[in-house]
Order: C-alpha cells, then sequence, then structure tokens
C-alpha cells in the first residue's frame, strides 16, 4: 500500500490536473468564439474576441500550463486571422 505521502501527491495531481484541463478548455473555447466571430467577418468582434484570447492565453502560460512558444504561436497565428480581415 501507498504511504501517506503518495496518497497525499496523488490528490494533489489530480486537483492540478482538473485545474490545467479547465484552463486548456476556457482557451479552446475562446478560440473557437474568436474564429467564430473572423468567420462573419465582424472585425469589431473579432478584436474583442481576440483580447479575451490572447489574455486567457497569457494566464495559462503564467500558471505553466503552456509553453512559452506554444503562446507565442497560437498568438501569431490568431493575429494573423485577425489582419486578414481588415
Amino acid at each position: 500500500m501507498a504511504g501517506k505521502g503518495a496518497a497525499k501527491r496523488h490528490i494533489q495531481s489530480l486537483r492540478r490536473r482538473m485545474r490545467n484541463r479547465m484552463a486548456v478548455s476556457e482557451v479552446r473555447t475562446s478560440v473557437k468564439n474568436f474564429i467564430t466571430a473572423v468567420d462573419s467577418k465582424n472585425k469589431e468582434e473579432a478584436e474583442k474576441a481576440f483580447r479575451f484570447v490572447v489574455k486567457k492565453i497569457d494566464t495559462a502560460a503564467g500558471k505553466g500550463i503552456f509553453h512559452r512558444n506554444t503562446v507565442a504561436r497560437k498568438k501569431s497565428r490568431l493575429a494573423k486571422m485577425l489582419n486578414r480581415l481588415a
């Protein structure tokens, strides 16, 4: 049987996993909303959604959920999509 320390560690890892999954899910949802705004050719709505997505991605990166290069790549691709609207 695992010791007390191992059991506690397991519970902590499950908690962290749920927190990380929630953050990743929030990012995915906000990206989807941004893409919907871009597809509808609504520049104002897309810019608002872009700012929200960037905020979510940066927050997740600050918590160590995404690697900084992943964040840079995602933001770059989204910015490209936004700039194509102009």
